[in-house]
């Protein structure tokens, strides 16, 4: 029954997370908001929901390592899973922005995650707060440097004719998906991590984490496989950004998150910004300026190698 709640709890929030998006994009045109405004700030806050309400109702139902995993989880599989395999299946170019704006933000925001949890073990309304006004800084030094036709391809142009009454309806089953699919997962991933033996931290950093992880795994691979454009590592990796900013960022903000389980810190987290840290000099080894088959396969390596330790040690 676990294994049902968890599957039905991760269909629930891919369709929730769909149908937010295609909502707050629609009632974005009705208030006549440019597209590069729809795709940094409506899109990329939409797209974050379902992981903002999984940590959420962790922190709120007593389950705080799962709401800090969710997202230390997400962030590596987004470079070591999606990333790995996306350059498997067809290179991608590092472009300048990879450079100048989302490497050196993704270096900031993860030790400064880290230095706010291993300061007093908690991660307060206070940092919460800096985290989340950082990500508002952040997008808003994105758009000042980047131009409509970078992000135009983000945004459905089919959505602006959309009606107020199916934009409801969007709104209505997106929330009803999200909050459903949220308890379901939370349950059935707590029942599995007592039926296996493992601590709710190794489930928020592996089955949860991977499966908040899917959407983006799935478009990026048909991407690639279609070769109709370029995939960039900047908005690849400007997911886990958004992760720490906004996801944690607010959740702190509802419920400060505790530390409750030590691997938190002394393992997961270093993982984390180890693969941060990794994609610069990979960028730069034998073919520079992407990532090509064989640097996708030690991605996919390494997080198998993570896998592996996080159950082989619990």
């Amino acid at each position: 029954m676990s294994v049902v709640l968890v599957i039905f709890g991760f269909i629930l929030l891919v369709i929730g997370g769909e149908f937010l998006v295609r909502s707050s994009v629609a009632l974005s045109f009705k208030f006549n908001i440019s597209k590069m405004v729809i795709g940094m700030t409506v899109v990329s806050f939409a797209t974050s929901v379902p992981e903002l309400i999984v940590s959420l109702q962790a922190a709120l139902t007593g389950s705080p390592a799962i709401a800090i995993n969710n997202v230390i989880g997400s962030n590596i599989a987004n470079i070591g899973l999606v990333l790995g395999l996306t350059a498997v299946v067809g290179t991608i170019v590092v472009d300048k922005s990879f450079y100048k704006m989302n490497w050196p933000a993704l270096i900031i925001f993860s030790f400064a995650l880290y230095y706010f949890l291993y300061n007093d073990n908690l991660l307060s309304f206070a940092e919460g707060l800096i985290l989340f006004v950082a990500i508002i800084l952040f997008i808003i030094f994105l758009m000042r440097n980047s131009r409509e036709s970078d992000i135009s391809d983000e945004v459905d142009d089919s959505l602006a004719v959309v009606s107020n009454f199916k934009i409801t309806i969007w709104l209505l089953i997106g929330a009803l998906a999200l909050f459903f699919g949220s308890e379901w997962l939370l349950d059935g991933a707590k029942q599995i991590a007592v039926t296996v033996g493992v601590s709710e931290a190794v489930i928020g950093v592996s089955l949860i984490a991977v499966g908040t992880s899917v959407p983006e795994l799935a478009a990026s691979i048909i991407a690639a496989a279609k070769q109709e454009k370029a995939i960039s590592l900047g908005n690849l990796i400007g997911s886990n950004i958004f992760n720490i900013g906004s996801v944690l960022g607010l959740t702190a903000m509802i419920h400060p998150i505790p530390v409750t389980e030590p691997q938190i810190l002394s393992n997961d987290i270093l993982w984390m910004m180890g693969f941060a840290l990794i994609l610069l000099p990979l960028s730069y080894v034998k073919k520079r300026y992407e990532i090509n088959k064989f640097k996708g396969f030690l991605l996919v390596l390494g997080y198998s190698i993570f896998m592996v330790m996080i159950f082989s040690h619990k």
